[in-house]
């Protein structure tokens, strides 16, 4: 799709000594060494090509194909077909996500992110993958736009390298899962660590309540390897997916020290 190669450049200093969402690199333009987080995605979407080119020919990220296979494993040990499924996919990015899925032919597939950049990204990108793609925040959703999104009949939810990094709260995540049918498919992934019963911690503490709670008949869940680190080391998570059974309700939350 890109053929111009950009000039990426890794930092000397130890991955080690940064959270994951706090890894940077350079990008070098001319005469101008620009240093970009690996969480900037706005500024990254901005530069045609950047996105594949860091994450997946370098990083060689494996987790979008990796979620539709475990969705398509899920669906498999039903009566549906993968065809009738009309996704949600929160943060979507410039489409990569829609990419993998269309590969099983899906019905529909609707994208939503927060960030313009990536919406601009897509219509230069994939213009083709969604039927629709919204850019707004999930957490100030107002009414009139929650119908327009629930007019599309969602049965599925999926959300890729998003969940853990402040990237989509988790009050955006119940949000976007309580939208889609009462029965209807998700499918995520997480990072190992965030599973780790010794980490007590909000966040991880909640999606550990959740993917073993009565909202969800977990159906197939999965350590693999996300990508690499910058140094090449391995980062591992879970792809998980299930089938939905209710409503996630309000205080569910605040159990967990977030706002309902």
């Amino acid at each position: 799709m890109f053929n111009f190669r950009h000039k990426i450049q890794f930092p000397s200093i130890k991955a080690h000594d940064l959270r994951q969402d706090e890894t940077f690199f350079y990008l070098i333009e001319k005469e101008n060494k620009r240093k970009i987080r690996f969480h900037d995605y706005g500024d990254i979407y901005k530069v045609p090509g950047l996105y594949e080119q860091l994450f997946y020919d370098r990083l060689k990220c494996l987790s979008p194909a990796k979620v539709a296979d475990v969705l398509s494993s899920a669906i498999a040990q039903s009566q549906e077909s993968f065809s009738e499924l009309r996704v949600l996919d929160l943060g979507a990015g410039n489409g990569i996500m829609a990419e993998e899925l269309k590969k099983y032919g899906v019905s529909r597939i609707v994208g939503v992110d927060i960030i313009p950049e990536a919406f601009s990204a897509t219509e230069r990108d994939r213009p083709s993958v969604y039927d629709a793609y919204y850019v707004e925040d999930f957490c100030n959703l107002n009414d009139e736009k929650r119908s327009e999104i629930e007019s599309w009949s969602l049965n599925c939810l999926v959300t890729v390298a998003a969940l853990g990094f402040g990237d989509i709260p988790p009050e955006a995540f119940i949000k976007a899962f309580n939208i889609i049918d009462g029965k209807g498919w998700v499918a995520f992934n997480i990072k190992e660590t965030f599973l780790d019963k010794k980490d007590t911690s909000g966040f991880p503490s909640m999606m550990r309540e959740l993917i073993f709670s009565e909202y969800l008949e977990l159906y197939h869940m999965t350590r693999y390897r996300h990508r690499l680190s910058i140094e090449g080391e391995p980062l591992y998570y879970y792809a998980i997916a299930g089938r939905k059974n209710a409503d996630i309700p309000q205080d569910f939350l605040s159990q967990f020290g977030f706002e309902a």
